[in-house]
């Protein structure tokens, strides 16, 4: 790091306007790179998986995507159900919230929502087995994005664990994560919060 520009404090407190806009300066292409840890991200998930499944966790995710892209729906819900379980690395225990939080500054609130509650309402298919409450995602019936959750994890995302499926490659949803993650975060044109859209365009 000797030959790197650096800020001049050891305490953030004690920082000069010189000092934050050096660190504005270098933010700006670490943060055009965001795509690139989120593609080797989900090529890890291929490597190190959850162990039981017939699949990796890759696999699931693009299997979740494909069967997305063949039902017709945009880019949001495609890139959404890619990366609906791309925290189950670093936070397993509640990985919907966690990757919620990877897309939300880039997709619609609708599609971040349905990510972040997709783990409760999965429960419907397999809470009874652990003694859980597979109707916990019940509380959130009268939510506008209820029937979307729903039908996310019923088309997309419980159905995808099938060695035989002939899923799309991850190479063919790269154009769609760049395009997403190339969007200004937070923007309103994008976020479009209390809007709620179809999954698909024949829903």
């Amino acid at each position: 790091m000797s030959n790197e520009r650096t800020v001049s404090f050891t305490q953030m407190k004690d920082g000069t306007k010189e000092d934050y806009a050096l660190l504005h300066e270098l933010e700006k292409p670490y943060l055009g790179l965001t795509a690139d840890r989120i593609l080797d991200e989900l090529l890890r998930q291929g490597e190190v998986s959850l162990q039981g499944y017939k699949i990796t966790r890759l696999d699931h995710a693009l299997q979740s995507a494909t069967r997305a892209r063949r039902d017709g729906a945009d880019i949001d819900w495609i890139v959404g159900a890619l990366l609906h379980d791309i925290g189950d690395g670093l936070a397993p225990q509640n990985h919907d919230r966690f990757s919620a939080e990877v897309i939300r500054p880039f997709v619609r609130w609708d599609v971040a929502w349905v990510v972040e509650h997709h783990g409760i309402f999965q429960m419907l298919y397999y809470g009874r087995h652990y003694g859980w409450d597979e109707n916990a995602r019940d509380r959130f019936k009268d939510h506008p994005c209820f029937d979307n959750c729903a039908a996310f994890c019923e088309r997309w995302d419980q159905s995808s664990f099938d060695p035989e499926y002939q899923q799309d490659s991850l190479e063919s949803f790269e154009p769609l994560v760049r395009e997403v993650f190339a969007r200004k975060a937070y923007s309103a044109d994008v976020v479009q919060e209390g809007t709620v859209t179809s999954l698909t365009s024949a829903a």
